[in-house]
């Protein structure tokens, strides 16, 4: 049993903390970009449209990722507090409180990434499946990262466990609990090592629209499966028998599959 109580600010300096959760995010971004480049560089691709696609890809995984959050699992509330979805303060007792951006959900980031992709791909005239089976490389390494933010946070815990790499998360309770957080970004990892494998060696699934839509595929099936030892994220998954992180991740692996199948029809014998 592993007891936890890292505190999830790196330092202070009055109103300003500077978050694990958020160097998470920049490792993200910074490890995408890295291995974005040198992919692009071998496929003789400009780093001026690198450059372009980070901005896009950072805007539309940002902006799907809170409104995600907000539509899909606490809706309730920000459909009476419209303002708070994109400020960073909250408005208590005619005072104004400064919180930050509190709930992303990865599922909304996901669809953001699409959206961003295809006006990306519409703008500059880069093919789609091109673009989204090149961002399927990174897109688990980024997930790796943030989900050790969130293991910092102490959040998306597990349920009980007795098993003995059960984590005390002692800013939450004092109940030995499984890191859900941590089983997440050791699959994304592996994920990522697989797609750039398969990505280096040009195996046969790396065909047009096969890398996205094993990406689809695993990324969302070992979400699915970790969903059943996390705790619900919101009250009224409660009366679910799947969670909402289940049921958004059913569509996801169903899309994989498409581009699987389409694809693979579609390029068969080239």
């Amino acid at each position: 049993m592993i007891k936890w109580d890292v505190s999830p600010e790196i330092f202070r300096i009055g109103g300003f903390a500077l978050r694990y959760y958020s160097i998470g995010f920049m490792l993200a971004f910074i490890g995408a970009y890295m291995v974005l480049w040198y992919v692009f560089r071998q496929e003789q691709r400009s780093r001026e449209t690198l450059d372009r696609l980070l901005v896009y890809i950072m805007a539309g995984t940002l902006i799907g990722a809170r409104l995600g959050h907000c539509f899909f699992y606490d809706f309730a509330y920000y459909k009476y507090h419209l303002w708070e979805i994109f400020l960073p303060f909250t408005f208590t007792d005619g005072r104004v409180e400064f919180t930050g951006y509190q709930g992303l959900a990865s599922h909304g980031a996901a669809i953001g990434i699409l959206l961003a992709a295809l006006l990306f791909s519409f703008r500059y005239r880069v093919p789609l499946i091109w673009l989204l089976d090149r961002l399927a490389l990174v897109v688990p390494l980024a997930g790796c990262f943030i989900r050790i933010g969130n293991f910092f946070n102490s959040e998306i815990i597990g349920i009980p466990s007795p098993w003995p790499w059960a984590v005390v998360f002692t800013r939450v309770d004092a109940l030995p609990r499984h890191p859900a957080q941590l089983y997440e970004a050791i699959c994304y990892a592996l994920i990522f090592v697989v797609l750039c494998y398969a990505y280096r060696q040009q195996v046969p699934f790396t065909k047009p629209g096969r890398l996205f839509g094993y990406l689809l595929i695993m990324v969302f099936t070992a979400r699915f499966i970790i969903e059943f030892v996390k705790e619900n994220q919101v009250a009224f998954e409660k009366g679910y028998l799947l969670n909402m992180g289940q049921l958004l991740s059913i569509p996801l692996i169903l899309l994989g599959i498409y581009f699987l199948n389409f694809y693979k029809k579609r390029y068969e014998g080239r």
